[in-house]
């Protein structure tokens, strides 16, 4: 077990939290409705890659190969892509534009899914 991706999985769970209660109490209010169903994509996506990095982490030693790479790539794709929706769904709040960051979205999801085709390929190999 990787210490490290079991305490970043957990801040990841926790921020989720935090963020899906934020959005529900605070945002509904202020932000349009298409940007707060675009801010809770984000917290979903999250809290469940957030599981998938806690449970891969804490099983780790049942696999016969190492899922150091693999949790790294999950915990840059979720990230890249929860982080730059939630800045891009408050950007009528904050100050600076962040429309920057619409490509980074799709790159996460990118590397999500190139994290867990790697992770089925090397299921399948062993």
């Amino acid at each position: 077990m990787e210490k490290r991706y079991v305490i970043f999985g957990s801040i990841l769970f926790c921020l989720a939290i935090i963020l899906g209660a934020f959005g529900a109490h605070a945002l509904r209010d202020i932000i349009p409705t298409d940007k707060l169903n675009s801010f809770e994509v984000g917290v979903r996506y999250q809290m469940f890659q957030a599981l998938a990095i806690l449970l891969l982490s804490i099983t780790s030693k049942s696999f016969d190969f190492s899922l150091n790479r693999i949790i790294l790539l999950m915990s840059i794709g979720i990230s890249l892509f929860s982080f730059s929706i939630y800045l891009l769904s408050l950007s009528s709040l904050l100050p600076f534009s962040f429309k920057f960051l619409g490509p980074i979205t799709p790159i996460g999801g990118l590397i999500l899914i190139i994290s867990w085709i790697i992770f089925i390929v090397k299921l399948i190999k062993n």
